[in-house]
C-alpha cells in the first residue's frame, strides 16, 4: 500500500517520504480499515509516541496520521460491534502506524459508525478537534449553561469545536486568536472577539472556564482570570500557571465511540460545522504539510477520490 512514513525527528515534515508499505493484519479485537480520508496534526511530530513504542523501543519508520474515516476490510479475532463494509471514522491509537496511508490496522473500540450522509472528508475531521473540545469542555471543564468559556485559538480546528459546543450547551463565549482570525471565530459562534496581538487579555474580566491552546504567558495571564471554582483547561502540556481558587487540568485526548456519535449526530443535524482548511490527495500530502502558506483550519488528506 501506498504510505506516508517518517524517520527522522528533527526533519519534521520535511523529512516525510511518500512509500510503499505491507499492507496491515488486523490483531486481535482490530479491524482494518480501507481509508479514504485522513487528519493530520503536525504537532504529533514532536511526540514521543511517533517514534516508539510504549516500552520506548524504536519504531521508524513511521507512519503518522491519528484521524481517519474510511471503510471496514477486515476483522481480528474477537472483534465485535462493527461488520465488514461498514463506514467509520475515528481515531488510531498514538503508539501504532497511523492513517497517511491507504489501510490501517485499529482496535475496533477506537472508531464509531460513520453514517452514510456524511463525508468521508468531513468525518476525518472530527475526531481529534470534536474529542478534544467535548472533553475538555464537559469531561474536565465541566461546563453548565450559563457560565463563561475563553476559547484561545478560536478560529483554529479545536477552536471552532470549543466555540460551538460550549456556545449550544448554554456557554457565553469569549474568543481568541490573531486580528485575521476575528471574522471566522465570530462566524462559529463566539459572542465576543479579543485580538491577542492588539487587546488587552485582562480586560474580559472574570470567566468561569478558560480552553488554552497556547500556553505561555498567555496561560499565565487565563488562569489569574479564572473566576472562584472556576477551571483552567489545557491540551499543550503540564500546566504552568493554576487558578487562585480553582482547577487546572491538562488532557490527551481519549478515542470514545460515544462522543464520537454525539459530535457526529450534531453534524448532521446541523448543530456543528467542521473546520476544514485544505484538502490533498496521499500524493500531494507531503507537498501540502510543507506549504509556507498558513492554513485556517484542518488539513485533510484524501486518500481515495
Amino acid at each position: 500500500m501506498k504510505a506516508i512514513v517518517v524517520t527522522n525527528e528533527a526533519a519534521g515534515t520535511a523529512g516525510m517520504t511518500l512509500t510503499e508499505r505491507p499492507e496491515p493484519a488486523a490483531a486481535i479485537n482490530d479491524v482494518v480499515v480501507r481509508i479514504h480520508a485522513s487528519g493530520f496534526v503536525p504537532t504529533e511530530l514532536a511526540w514521543p509516541s511517533t517514534w516508539t513504542d510504549r516500552l520506548d523501543r524504536s519504531r521508524t519508520p513511521s507512519i503518522p496520521g491519528h484521524e481517519l474515516a474510511g471503510v471496514v476490510t477486515a476483522l481480528g479475532y474477537g472483534t465485535t460491534g462493527l461488520s465488514v463494509g461498514q463506514r467509520v471514522f475515528g481515531l488510531a491509537d498514538w503508539h501504532r502506524d497511523g492513517t497517511l496511508a491507504e489501510y490501517v490496522a485499529i482496535e475496533a473500540r477506537n472508531l464509531a459508525p460513520l453514517p452514510g450522509d456524511v463525508d468521508f472528508t468531513v468525518g476525518a475531521s472530527l475526531p481529534i478537534s470534536g474529542l478534544t473540545a467535548w472533553q475538555g469542555l464537559f469531561q474536565h471543564g465541566r461546563l453548565q449553561a450559563g457560565q463563561s468559556v475563553l476559547a484561545h485559538g478560536a478560529a483554529g480546528a479545536v477552536g471552532t469545536m470549543v466555540t460551538q459546543l460550549a456556545r449550544e450547551a448554554g456557554a457565553y463565549v469569549i474568543g481568541t486568536g490573531r486580528a485575521a482570525d476575528r471574522e471566522k471565530a465570530l462566524d462559529f459562534g463566539a459572542h465576543e472577539f479579543v485580538d491577542l496581538g492588539n487587546d488587552a487579555l485582562e480586560d474580559v474580566g472574570q470567566v468561569d472556564l478558560v480552553f488554552d491552546v497556547i500556553g505561555g504567558d498567555v496561560q499565565k495571564t487565563s488562569a489569574a482570570m479564572i473566576k472562584a471554582g472556576g477551571t483552567l483547561v489545557s491540551v499543550v502540556g503540564p500546566v504552568e500557571a493554576r487558578p487562585a481558587d480553582g482547577l487546572a487540568v491538562d488532557f490527551v485526548v481519549a478515542a470514545d465511540r460515544a462522543e464520537l456519535g454525539e459530535i457526529v449526530q450534531r453534524v448532521r443535524d446541523g448543530r456543528l460545522r467542521t473546520n476544514i482548511g485544505a484538502v490533498a490527495t496521499l500524493d500531494g500530502a507531503v507537498t501540502a504539510f510543507n506549504s509556507t502558506e498558513r492554513t485556517k483550519g484542518k488539513t485533510i488528506i484524501r486518500v481515495r477520490p
